[in-house]
């Protein structure tokens, strides 16, 4: 009887160690105390420099408040080929994209399953608007959109098959003629058109991201670069020469940022994923972004950095052409308005 209960005892402490070790050996939880957690950070490539100052913050809060030490895995492009990227298998459990429609991609793939736009600001975790670099001095006199119609001018725009930013940049210049802001063009359809082709024509170069493109403009190509007011803010606090110039009308860029349920699930990374987006939707983190040339959707912190963005006198939003999901086929998709306006221009070189 005594060796039946002992064989017993054993086999049950037996069993208690395996069910442990089986409890054990899935993903561990994100909250536990010490250790380390890997978030794999996907994002276009322009905060890049806000990033790199926004992070070391959380990691430091994160370390503080829990024992566990934050590693990210970061990779920067252009927005639509991240999103690509991840739809094709990339393990990102953060998307920090250009545009809604790239996050909306993930979201139509199963990916990501919840509300990210219950985040604060819709999801938006930052905004700029559709702005130009020039060369020191202006010498080509660019003061708003008309100007880019001008002859001999070298212009310099992404390319719309793997950039967010190239993207904001076609509507941004096709709404400001929709609305009668491009003088010697009519403020409908057809006008915005002739004036979508007027550009192209001048394009020399569309690169695959915004940031290659101003690069690039940084090496001497090119008189003018259609850009992110961000991105021309941060090359001259990084010592560049050119010159920023806001059109009369342009387009606001909002900017998303979303967990992807089906990876942070996958890697245990849930928990310190929230609170990372969480961090970046404070006030503290929104004060960096706006530090960096982004605009805050924060409005509070949008009024304290004011003197830093000067007022646009029509600022339009993508809701003017319905929202992404009605613009993206409509201006972008294999028949879309801008791919049969660029069928008529030859010479561009494009990058992909």
């Amino acid at each position: 009887m005594f060796i039946k209960l002992y064989k017993s005892l054993i086999l049950s402490l037996l069993l208690i160690a395996l069910l442990s070790t089986g409890c054990s050996a899935g993903a561990p939880a994100s909250g536990a105390s010490g250790g380390e957690v890997k978030l794999i950070l996907a994002a276009y490539t322009t905060p890049r420099e806000a990033y790199r100052e926004l992070i070391p913050i959380f990691q430091e809060q994160w370390k503080e408040k829990t024992g566990q030490t934050v590693v990210f895995e970061e990779s920067y492009q252009g927005s639509g080929a991240q999103s690509r990227a991840v739809l094709e298998g990339f393990e990102a459990d953060i998307v920090a994209l250009s545009l809604e429609a790239d996050v909306i991609r993930l979201e139509n793939a199963g990916l990501i399953t919840h509300d990210w736009r219950s985040k604060p600001f819709g999801g938006m975790v930052s905004t700029s608007v559709v702005a130009f670099a020039v060369r020191q001095g202006n010498p080509r006199n660019i003061q708003d959109w008309a100007d880019l119609a001008q002859p001999d001018l070298d212009i310099l725009t992404p390319n719309p098959k793997t950039s967010g930013g190239a993207m904001w940049n076609i509507l941004g210049l096709y709404g400001a003629a929709q609305r009668g802001h491009v003088k010697g063009f009519t403020a409908d359809d057809a006008g915005a058109q002739d004036f979508l082709l007027a550009v192209l024509k001048n394009v020399t170069v569309m690169d695959k991201s915004a940031r290659d493109s101003i690069v690039n403009f940084e090496k001497g190509i090119g008189d003018l670069a259609i850009t992110y007011e961000n991105e021309v803010l941060v090359g001259q606090q990084a010592g560049q020469t050119y010159e920023l110039v806001l059109p009369t009308s342009t387009m606001q860029i909002d900017n998303p940022i979303a967990i992807v349920d089906t990876y942070a699930d996958k890697h245990g990374t849930r928990e310190v994923a929230e609170a990372f987006l969480d961090f970046l939707f404070s006030a503290e983190a929104q004060q960096i972004f706006a530090k960096y040339g982004l605009r805050s959707p924060d409005p509070v912190v949008a009024q304290a950095t004011a003197d830093q963005y000067p007022l646009i006198e029509d600022l339009f939003t993508v809701a003017h052409f319905g929202g992404w999901g009605e613009a993206t086929p409509a201006y972008f998709g294999e028949n879309g308005i801008f791919f049969q306006i660029l069928g008529q221009v030859q010479g561009i070189q494009i990058t992909e």
